[in-house]
């Protein structure tokens, strides 16, 4: 096998499908470096254990969670446009305007922007593909978790966005007993440094969102480094897409009113399992009128 074959493993029921992304000799035994291909986790195994997969079957999890991310999308853009829709009628209400007189396509909205840096390139093309589909601004930089925190505060600063996504691959060490250590986690120490360095940079959480962590992530020491969302809070995987769905919610909540965790949590993939965080402002400012040269 070499690096980029597609791979299960035996040992786990072929339940998630990983890419070979490196290899090593360990102890005089061939080790192969897995990343999740849609789980944002990193693993290793034997030759013995793998089984190579054609480039587009799935696992038995990618199944269940393909399905989950098309209910999902799905349900972000009709509450989105129900919430609209009903926000407006009720301003007429309260204002009492003649629903005649107003004009709810001349008003519009600008949600928050987002930097989201990810250690995994093929997770960022997946990710900014659905922002887009989410009609979100999106920049994103493909980033080694080891080199985030160098470089994180420098690009906040050249990008300026409102919400900022530090994500990649982790996972905790094998055998495991104390959560509590940060060494026992493979990239951890890194998002917890990015997330500090941040911090140091812009103090106020609705200033400047940020959502930090990947599979099995040390949840409480990203949070009390300064983060708004993080993962793991029971040290599950988490699914590539779960930091967009998280960070789309911010960024369409108007700034006036404070984003509803359960709603956040409910549009993940992973749920609650995997994915938690403070209470935080939204990023969304409404205007009008919307200029007749804009379509």
């Amino acid at each position: 096998m070499e690096i980029g074959d597609t791979v299960v493993r035996k040992s786990y029921n072929r339940d998630i499908t990983f890419k070979i992304m490196d290899i090593k000799h360990v102890d005089n035994e061939i080790i192969y470096v897995l990343n999740g291909v849609n789980l944002r986790i990193v693993a290793d195994a034997k030759i013995d254990d793998l089984e190579e997969v054609k480039e587009d079957s799935f696992g038995k999890a990618e199944v269940v969670f393909n399905k989950k991310v098309n209910e999902s999308i799905r349900s972000i853009v009709n509450n989105r446009n129900n919430t609209s829709v009903k926000k407006k009628y009720r301003d007429i209400k309260q204002i009492k305007i003649s629903p005649i007189d107003f004009d709810e396509g001349m008003s519009f909205r600008r949600p928050g922007k987002i930097l989201h840096l990810d250690g995994d390139a093929g997770y960022l093309d997946v990710c900014l593909k659905v922002y887009k589909q989410l009609s979100i601004d999106a920049v994103g930089r493909v980033i080694l978790e080891s080199e985030q925190p160098e470089q994180i505060v420098d690009i906040v600063k050249e990008v300026k966005p409102d919400i900022v996504v530090i994500t990649g691959h982790d996972g905790i060490s094998k055998e495991t007993k104390d959560y509590t250590d940060l060494n026992n986690y493979r990239n951890s120490k890194y998002f917890v440094d990015s997330v500090a360095r941040l911090r140091e940079y812009e103090p106020g959480y609705d200033n400047l969102v940020i959502y930090a962590g990947a599979c099995q992530s040390y949840y409480e020491a990203i949070l009390d480094a300064g983060a708004n969302f993080a993962s793991s809070p029971e040290r599950v995987l988490i699914h590539c897409l779960d930091p967009v769905f998280v960070c789309q919610k911010v960024a369409y909540t108007n700034i006036g009113e404070v984003v509803n965790i359960q709603d956040v949590v409910k549009n993940t993939i992973t749920g609650v399992k995997g994915v938690g965080g403070v209470q935080t402002r939204g990023k969304c400012r409404e205007g009008y009128p919307k200029s007749i040269f804009v379509r």
